[in-house]
């Protein structure tokens, strides 16, 4: 099956995409981890990546679709994919149709104010481990690894009103494209992780 998983950043694409992946026994692609991955080990496009991504800036559709239609002509993509963070943009959108024909297409609908109370909460530690404010009761070290925890550049408060100015302008129009297709199923995504998880496995059946 091969899912594109929409909306906001912070809407949940990327929790819920990661126990899909468990789920269906396909690859979780998403963009945003291509990019750290770059931005991590200082390659060129990843330098150019991060000039894009600290200001809460979209990176290049060119750059962005080129990476993705090479890491879908890998062995494990041949049985489907989910896609978190692509496309974007409704140029990304027709550049994938020649690429890859989608099943289904999941709209995590969050409104912004709760968005941005979610991703400026949120903190991270270097061993991959997330939480958010809300629930670390002043605790400041992962509860897995004791490492320090941090909050990523682009969670900060105004970069995330940022994003989600850009995510209207540009990734917004994405909604309306695919409701138009006949692929888009709208989720609630403010509910809690299981409810949201429960609601996308119906859409998935």
């Amino acid at each position: 099956m091969k899912i594109i998983f929409l909306g906001a950043p912070g809407s949940g694409k990327g929790t819920h995409a990661t126990r899909v992946k468990t789920e269906l026994g396909v690859p979780h692609i998403s963009t945003g981890d291509i990019f750290r991955e770059n931005i991590k080990g200082g390659t060129p496009l990843g330098v150019l990546a991060k000039s894009y991504i600290d200001k809460g800036a979209l990176v290049p559709d060119d750059v962005v679709i080129k990476i993705v239609e090479d890491r879908l002509q890998r062995e494990d993509c041949k049985g489907g994919f989910i896609l978190d963070g692509f496309p974007r943009t409704i140029y990304q959108a027709e550049a994938l149709k020649k690429i890859a024909d989608i099943d289904v297409v999941i709209n995590l609908v969050v409104d912004d104010e709760a968005i941005v109370k979610r991703v400026a909460g949120r903190r991270m530690c270097r061993c991959g481990e997330t939480y958010n404010v809300a629930f670390l009761n002043g605790a400041d070290t992962c509860a897995k690894c004791g490492g320090k925890l941090y909050q990523r550049d682009d969670d900060k408060e105004e970069t995330v009103k940022s994003r989600l100015e850009v995510y209207h302008k540009e990734t917004a129009p994405l909604i309306d494209y695919y409701r138009k297709e006949g692929l888009l199923k709208d989720v609630d995504g403010s509910q809690g992780i299981e409810a949201v998880y429960a609601d996308i496995l119906k859409v998935l059946k």
